[in-house]
């Protein structure tokens, strides 16, 4: 089970077991992680989970379809690095990934 480190956007760290499988912001809300909201349940129409993925992370979640790009217009403070946690499933090989959270949701 890969654990991955979420960052709030004050340095905070929280590790998580996230099962393989199970998209990024389940595991977040799973464990009562502070940042990531999922107002839409993981149904990619609220962006409400937004974080960031290290660059050499990318390559681990995937590309960004284009529903998840429009939602992505109505986050805060979204960058390159800009994902919905709701849109990357865990695998094993994203074991120790970090992922950031912005100052707020919206």
């Amino acid at each position: 089970m890969p654990k991955i480190i979420y960052e709030e956007h004050n340095g905070t760290r929280h590790e998580i077991d996230v099962p393989a499988g199970t998209s990024l912001m389940q595991g977040a809300i799973n464990h009562m992680v502070p940042g990531i909201e999922g107002d839409c349940g993981g149904l990619c129409a609220c962006g409400t989970c937004h974080v960031y993925i290290d660059p050499q992370a990318q390559s681990l979640c995937g590309e960004a379809d284009e529903l998840e790009q429009g939602m992505l217009e109505f986050a805060f403070d979204v960058d390159a690095n800009s994902r919905l946690s709701c849109q990357i499933e865990a695998t094993e090989a994203m074991d120790g990934m970090v992922v950031r959270m912005p100052a707020r949701q919206y």
